[in-house]
């Protein structure tokens, strides 16, 4: 794989004291204030219909450790400690010390009946295991709240050096599908953030409402798609060089990553796919007011804003498919006991009914974070000015590159 100019790694349990990220790779000099960059982030993750009741418990706010003095960052790695408030309920399940010989079995909670569609049995065979609580807490959903975090700072890094900006939106829930408004809202959160469900399509609000209710009351989880899109790149990130260089395969492996998680397209992919060659290819156009895509312009952007692996200057368009959520709270699969091998229903773990809207939030943090690398990538930069001053200069080459080909510059 590339070397990763911005890299992120997370650390912590789901009922741990809290999750741990390091961010690597920020310019010296971006100014930085968890409160206002970091938080609002965080609480949207936590909201939408069909959430559980831990949204209830955590109140996620995020410190930092190191890398930032006076405001701004320094160049070294940002570290973020995000508590976690229910650890409280948990010091005796989670304690890092060996357990008591003498204490209560049924304290530590442990898990004999792996749910299926989790990483339960998975995890318990590969790294020799018998309580899948082992795998579970790590497993868990809530290690995104920390991506959310690094994703913000990324979101930061892109807003001040090229003002762009990450948006998303929730296209369907179970089979309630929402109506595509084009053009999108410029401030594509702006206008989905108000809705229960994050959808820009009110009529399709109360449907997906009702269906998260219905599933609630039968005691299932609903699944459903999203999109996030990200305005105001320049073209030229990405490369086509190499396989592991082309940005949609980047982004495809960012989104992927995320749980639950199960399909990934640039731009109307799927459709794409159904429809002949004629219907599907974005003429180019030439157009002097774009100028973070050299002049040129697209009829259209059914390639969802890239290329060849390379960004065109149109709007990044990445969408993801989320399957539902594997805890179910009555309808309970058949599993398999850990301890004698007997036939019986899976365990259950508090969990949501649809987590949609959210996992929408924290795919943007991914995007948020590949694209902050491929900007680092290509332009460099220790400090943020020096980073500002590379795009800059980089922008005036297309304003002045003009067409042709003349003595003693490149093709």
């Amino acid at each position: 794989m590339p070397f990763s100019r911005l890299s992120f790694h997370t650390a912590g349990e789901s009922h741990g004291r809290g999750l741990v990220a390091i961010v690597e790779g920020l310019p010296a000099g971006l100014p930085l204030d968890p409160a206002t960059d970091i938080d609002p982030d965080l609480a949207r993750r936590q909201g939408g219909h069909g959430r559980g009741r831990r949204m209830k418990i955590e109140s996620d706010r995020a410190e930092i450790v190191s890398g930032l003095r006076l405001g701004v960052t320094l160049g070294s790695p940002l570290s973020l400690l995000i508590r976690n408030r229910d650890w409280k309920n948990w010091t005796t399940a989670m304690s890092h010390h060996p357990p008591d010989p003498e204490g209560n079995p049924k304290a530590l909670r442990p898990v004999y009946l792996p749910r299926p569609g989790h990483a339960d049995l998975a995890g318990v065979l590969k790294y020799d295991r018998r309580d899948a609580r082992d795998i579970l807490e790590r497993a868990s959903a809530r290690e995104t709240a920390a991506r959310v975090a690094c994703g913000a700072v990324a979101r930061l890094l892109l807003r001040r050096v090229l003002g762009a900006t990450v948006g998303s939106h929730v296209t369907r829930i179970g089979d309630v599908e929402a109506a595509h408004p084009d053009p999108l809202p410029e401030d594509l959160n702006a206008a989905s953030d108000p809705s229960p469900v994050r959808t820009l399509d009110s009529a399709a609000e109360a449907r997906m409402i009702a269906a998260i209710d219905e599933a609630r009351r039968e005691g299932d989880t609903l699944g459903g798609c999203f999109e996030v899109v990200v305005r105001g790149l320049p073209v030229g990130l990405g490369s086509h060089i190499s396989w592991d260089r082309k940005l949609d395969g980047r982004l495809a492996q960012a989104v992927m990553s995320v749980h639950a998680i199960k399909g990934v397209e640039i731009g109307p992919a799927l459709a794409n796919a159904s429809r002949p060659g004629s219907r599907v290819h974005d003429a180019i156009l030439r157009d002097d007011d774009a100028s973070r895509s050299g002049g040129f312009g697209r009829a259209g952007n059914r390639a969802g804003g890239l290329e060849g692996g390379i960004t065109t200057g149109s709007p990044l368009v990445v969408r993801g498919a989320m399957k539902p959520i594997s805890t179910l709270l009555r309808k309970r699969l058949p599993s398999v006991d850990l301890r004698d091998g007997s036939t019986r229903e899976a365990t259950v773990e508090r969990s949501d009914v649809c987590a949609v809207p959210a996992a929408a939030v924290v795919a943007e943090a991914m995007v948020a974070l590949v694209v902050a690398d491929a900007i680092l990538e290509k332009f460099g930069g220790d400090s943020l000015t020096e980073l500002a001053r590379n795009f800059e200069g980089y922008m005036k080459r297309l304003a002045t590159r003009g067409f042709g080909t003349r003595t003693g510059e490149a093709r």
